[in-house]
């Protein structure tokens, strides 16, 4: 499950990231509405977490914004104004949960689950269990990630890394982005580990390594 959360408060995104990778999620963080507009543009999630007060673009805006635009993207809104009118204002603005601050994680995480459930037995029709590309085939419910049909064994973050690049397949995706997204915000950004792990999925990959393809100064796009 690709989980994006918008929130501004680091320690608050920090606390919800590491419980969902704890649980097998890949997440990527935006401090600001603007920032998730941007993501949302350029590939796709299948939950939302946002938070009502964001600095700028408050998360009202951003839910009306992805709904103008068709996106329907589960969003679960979070905020510190747990009052009616606050709620029915999130739910007016398009989001489908509503979770006041401070929260239980196993609640959010309830909540997140019966968000992607729903959503995924609404899309069942549009969308596969497998992710493909060429020879590549990573199956989303087992795991199991195979290379012309053959089983090709993956470490936890090299499975991370193949289903990042996946589900972005075409886009140019930053260093930063993907150590964001595959490691955490707070992983030193001069750190080659990137580069290390795109090089031994290339190795994985096989004959089809060739597909991720480097561009200097902007990142990696599979092809």
């Amino acid at each position: 499950m690709r989980v994006l959360i918008v929130e501004d408060e680091q320690r608050v995104a920090d606390f919800i990231r590491r419980g969902l990778r704890s649980e097998g999620c890949l997440v990527e963080h935006a401090c600001d509405g603007e920032t998730a507009l941007e993501l949302l543009r350029a590939s796709s999630f299948d939950v939302i977490l946002l938070d009502l007060l964001l600095p700028g673009m408050s998360g009202i805006e951003v839910c009306r914004m992805l709904r103008a635009r068709s996106d329907i993207t589960p969003v679960l809104m979070l905020t510190a104004l747990d009052t009616t009118e606050e709620r029915i204002r999130g739910l007016n603005s398009g989001a489908d949960d509503y979770l006041p601050k401070p929260f239980n994680f196993d609640e959010l995480l309830a909540r997140i689950q019966a968000l992607y459930r729903r959503n995924s037995e609404f899309r069942s029709g549009r969308s596969s269990e497998v992710l493909e590309h060429k020879g590549l085939a990573l199956n989303l419910r087992s795991l199991v990630f195979c290379v012309d049909g053959s089983e090709v064994e993956l470490s936890t973050k090299e499975r991370d890394l193949v289903l990042f690049l996946l589900r972005n397949m075409g886009v140019v995706l930053s260093r930063e982005r993907i150590l964001n997204a595959v490691w955490g915000s707070q992983s030193d950004p001069l750190t080659n580990i990137v580069d290390v792990y795109i090089g031994r999925v290339r190795k994985k990959f096989g004959r089809y390594g060739k597909c991720i393809a480097t561009l200097r100064g902007a990142g990696y796009r599979l092809d």
